[in-house]
């Protein structure tokens, strides 16, 4: 039985009907693959498991380290990480940030903005494993995670060093570091390097705050053994 909000997504909102497929996950890696029985009701559905799996955790793992983005946008990132395959977030109140979660409700809402469309994009890609998004850290706090980490990287694109030139691990925690749309001041740079980061760019353009994530994230599913 598939019932609650994604019951009544499946069965009121899609309109599943009997003798159709899905997929369903416990967002930690396991699927059941499913089919739709006769019996449907208006907020949940009978179904057949006609198989079972778990995939494995990727390696290495790909934390993101997402600056704060004014609007939407911050959404868009994570929205877009979590499509290309990263494996945690990590809000960052970065000092450029425009964006501000204060402790108290407002922060909280804006944190389960983040949760919730994570939740959905990791649903639309078909991901088993959902990744989760941790409470946000200041610089002192991203620093202690980069000395954590198999390997940290600030995206910067001035960097006179390209992603493509850094020796990546193949297993262990792969640290992202993506700053605000107006750049990482230098005494954040000085900060992480100081804690083992190590700064790269990604190629030739400039992209923003929204979309530089993901664009790092795929070119780590080609660049390590993720992706084969």
């Amino acid at each position: 039985m598939l019932d609650g909000p994604e019951g009544r997504h499946a069965a009121a909102v899609r309109r599943l009907g009997p003798g159709e497929a899905l997929v369903v996950s416990d967002g930690r890696g396991g699927g059941v693959a499913c089919v739709v029985d006769s019996a449907v009701g208006k907020e949940s559905l009978t179904l057949t498991v006609t198989r079972r799996w778990r995939d494995p955790a990727p390696r290495p793992r790909i934390v993101l380290a997402q600056a704060l983005v004014k609007g939407d946008r911050g959404e868009l990132a994570v929205e877009l990480a979590t499509e290309t395959g990263v494996d945690s977030v990590v809000p960052w109140r970065a000092e450029r940030s425009v964006a501000r979660w204060d402790d108290g409700p407002r922060g909280a809402k804006a944190l389960a903005r983040w949760r919730s469309t994570v939740r959905e994009a990791a649903k639309q890609s078909r991901r088993t494993w959902v990744p989760p998004v941790t409470e946000p850290v200041g610089t002192a706090g991203l620093a202690a995670l980069v000395g954590s980490s198999a390997l940290a990287v600030v995206l910067d694109a001035a960097a006179p060093s390209g992603l493509t030139d850094l020796d990546l691990p193949a297993d262990g925690d792969l640290l992202l570091v993506v700053g605000p749309e107006g750049g990482i001041s230098d005494r954040e740079s000085a900060t992480l390097r100081e804690a083992g980061a190590q700064v790269a760019r990604l190629g030739p353009t400039v992209l923003r705050a929204s979309t530089t994530a993901s664009a790092a994230i795929a070119a780590l599913g080609v660049l390590t053994t993720r992706w084969r």
